[in-house]
């Protein structure tokens, strides 16, 4: 597994200060809180979570539709 990110890589004369403690165990344990958080929301929360989802996807999608580069020329 590589550890680091771009200019770790593409610069690595830069001084890094800043490292992420426990590399796999600290990204797995905030995953799996995250879930554990989720799983203890009650059913409206996930209900108007979906409703104000396919609101957000309805005016993206009309937006891009109507703005759209590529649907210039038709």
């Amino acid at each position: 597994m590589r550890r680091g990110g771009i200019l770790r890589s593409k610069r690595p004369d830069l001084h890094h200060p800043f490292r992420t403690p426990w590399v796999p165990v600290v990204p797995i344990l905030g995953i799996l809180c995250c879930f554990g958080l989720m799983l203890t929301l009650p059913a409206d929360t996930w209900i108007r979570l979906a409703a104000w989802l396919a609101i957000g996807l309805a005016i993206y999608w009309s937006y891009g539709r109507k703005h759209s580069a590529l649907r210039k020329d038709v």
